[in-house]
């Protein structure tokens, strides 16, 4: 059996689970929540996301990522995305399916339905509130990142200058409430200490959303080797992203240049007036990253935690481009055959696919109940 028949039987019998999408936050973008100004039952190129590509890509189960803005308003626009999601599955109930648990999520996979979670990027989301935490959880928010691109006052990011150096009182209170309602601790974003504060608070296994190997791609947002080791005596899963600066080292040099010139010609690469007389300046070329550089990195993951440590979390529509030969949705059985050329097992690709993060979803609810 060549290898894309052996990957498209075995994505029909074992779901693949994808633990990070933003196109709640790329659809309010778009269009401001309207699902009648895009039809998603139908191709949408503006998206890396809709669900025809979602059915080529054979994905069974979506966490939906409930991200917005750290600003006063966090809260409402949060249960603005939660009210987003549940209507978009209303809209298509043919092809989507709300779900909570990994038994729902098996009931939709069995009925050929794309099983519907959420799960809220950033602490923030709460307001520094026990209270909204348990009410997310009501509404059905099944993961929290602990921070986004900035610290929260209870936990440091990885990307912001660090105060805590992890978390503190509060932020232990919040993975210990997270672990008692059966919410998943999702270390993505959050500094290299706080990854270790929450692994040693924590009495449920933990997830990374969308992270990659530091040891692979020298970046702050990625999972260091002795935190992946930690995580395997944890028991939770890091489910490796997509997304280029995460992934690829030489991605990382070039984005460090470009800002470094930046700097000393005055210019913001943000501003696109600003970006055509930076490139120029520049001069060198942006490195081809490709579906290989995953490869590294779930190889690597698998080589440091253990093959019942890993997953898959894209982030399409979080970010502007992604690798080539994965570019939307529709790409991942790409993945599958390439690991499959390089002697992954049937087993082994079931557990990256999705049967570690639903591993991880039952166990939470044992420690919950």
């Amino acid at each position: 059996m060549t290898s894309v028949a052996r990957v498209r039987t075995l994505l029909q019998n074992h779901p693949l689970i994808d633990g990070h999408n933003d196109l709640p936050i790329a659809f309010y973008e778009l269009c401001g929540y309207d699902l009648d100004a895009y039809d998603l039952s139908v191709s949408v190129p503006k998206l890396n996301t809709d669900l025809p590509r979602l059915r080529l890509g054979q994905v069974a189960a979506q966490f939906w990522s409930l991200w917005v803005p750290q600003d006063a308003d966090a809260v409402r626009r949060t249960f603005e995305q939660i009210d987003f999601v549940h209507r978009m599955v209303a809209r298509f109930p043919e092809a989507l399916q709300l779900a909570d648990t990994a038994d729902d999520v098996d009931i939709a996979f069995k009925e050929r339905r794309i099983a519907s979670l959420m799960g809220m990027e950033g602490g923030h989301s709460i307001g520094e509130s026990l209270g909204v935490l348990r009410i997310m959880r009501e509404l059905g928010v099944r993961y929290m990142t602990l921070t986004h691109n900035n610290n929260v006052s209870w936990a440091d990011s990885a990307t912001d200058d660090p105060v805590l150096g992890g978390m503190n009182e509060f932020g232990e209170d919040v993975v210990r409430e997270m672990n008692r309602l059966g919410m998943l601790v999702d270390l993505s974003h959050v500094s290299a200490d706080t990854m270790r504060h929450a692994l040693r608070v924590t009495s449920a296994p933990v997830i990374f959303s969308h992270s990659s190997a530091q040891a692979v791609c020298d970046h702050p947002r990625n999972v260091p080797d002795d935190v992946l080791q930690t995580l395997a005596g944890n028991d939770g899963v890091c489910m490796v992203t997509f997304v280029p600066v995460f992934v690829s080292q030489a991605y990382v040099d070039w984005v460090a240049g470009a800002r470094e010139l930046a700097g000393e010609l005055g210019l913001d690469p943000l501003v696109p007036a600003q970006q055509k007389k930076l490139k120029e300046a520049y001069g060198v070329p942006k490195p081809k990253i490709t579906l290989d550089d995953v490869v590294a990195h779930v190889e690597h993951v698998r080589e440091v935690a253990g093959i019942d440590h890993i997953g898959l979390g894209g982030d399409y529509d979080g970010c502007p481009e992604f690798p080539v030969g994965l570019p939307d949705v529709a790409s991942y059985p790409s993945l599958f055959y390439a690991l499959a050329d390089r002697g992954w097992s049937d087993d082994e690709l079931a557990k990256l696919a999705g049967g570690n993060i639903l591993r991880v979803l039952r166990a939470a609810d044992e420690v919950a109940g």
